[in-house]
């Protein structure tokens, strides 16, 4: 059964969540057996997997971690449904090159989704984990099938490198690639190895060292600034004015995790002080609600907002 993965790897998941039901899968058939409160929460969550599945989605551990931390918040008879898995929302982003759909999974995610498609301009702002890059890649690249823009650029600033740049091995594309490796990560997911290699040598897709925008005029474009809280005031600007016709921008960062040096500002904070109220310019704040990796993640999250806090 497709809803249960491969090996059943899914149903061992939910065994270990619900150790006191017995979950029984013959042919398209699942019997549980088990305490009422907990064989009512796992037919609702075995539902809400169904509903994925017929909506063309592959059901991963991660999509499981959400439903059981869903399912945890529920009182009473509350039914199992969040925004993340409501039916007919279209919250299928594209299909990878071997069919697995990419989806929105949380409400963070989805109001990326529906914010990009009304604002040529997008903030995403949240911790890690929150799939804010992988979210915004997922779009860029429906776009560029859809003929939408003909050209997806996605940028990094690289302030890790700094003086380090020259120390270490390689030419330039050498040196700076590791520091763009998580956007290359995102893109072999969702193309195709041999045309992804393609379209790179082609700059129908480049990606690139923030500080390679300078002077340049984007258009037909969807346009990528992973890690902005890394960007300053004045990177921040010729970013944003880079944007030409017929093209799009989302720009995603954390905060919190800033690796400028301490006296200077990011202009990924101080931005929302000047573009809040502007047409056209939308800000999606993103918590530990949206995190979709391992679910130890939310809680590490969680747990450094505390420190921090009792720091302040």
């Amino acid at each position: 059964m497709v809803v249960l993965g491969f090996d059943d790897k899914n149903l061992s998941q939910l065994e270990d969540a619900f150790p006191d039901t017995t979950i029984t899968a013959r042919g398209n058939r699942i019997k549980l057996k088990g305490p009422e409160p907990d064989v009512d929460t796992l037919s609702e969550i075995l539902q809400e997997m169904i509903s994925i599945v017929r909506r063309g989605g592959n059901v991963n551990r991660h999509d499981i971690s959400t439903l059981l931390a869903l399912a945890e918040k529920i009182e009473g008879d509350t039914p199992l449904k969040s925004p993340d898995f409501e039916q007919d929302t279209g919250d299928i982003i594209l299909h990878t090159h071997t069919g697995e759909a990419i989806t929105a999974k949380t409400h963070g995610q989805r109001r990326i989704v529906k914010e990009s498609e009304h604002n040529d301009i997008l903030f995403a702002i949240g911790p890690a984990g929150t799939g804010k890059t992988y979210t915004s890649v997922a779009l860029a690249v429906r776009a560029l099938k859809e003929r939408k823009v003909k050209r997806i650029i996605l940028a990094r600033p690289a302030v890790e490198a700094g003086e380090n740049l020259g120390f270490l091995p390689g030419d330039l594309k050498e040196k700076i690639d590791p520091y763009l490796r998580p956007l290359y990560d995102a893109l072999e997911e969702m193309i195709e190895y041999d045309k992804l290699e393609f379209q790179l040598s082609k700059n129908v897709i480049e990606i690139a060292p923030l500080a390679y925008m300078r002077g340049r005029t984007l258009n037909n474009a969807f346009v990528i600034l992973d890690e902005a809280q890394n960007a300053t005031n004045t990177q921040m600007k010729m970013f944003l004015t880079r944007i030409g016709f017929n093209s799009r921008a989302i720009i995603t960062g954390d905060v919190t995790q800033t690796d400028l040096p301490r006296k200077q500002e990011s202009g990924l904070i101080v931005i929302q002080k000047i573009l809040h109220d502007i047409d056209g310019i939308s800000f999606v704040y993103l918590d530990q609600n949206d995190v979709v990796r391992h679910k130890l993640v939310r809680d590490i999250i969680e747990a450094y907002d505390t420190f921090e806090s009792k720091k302040r």
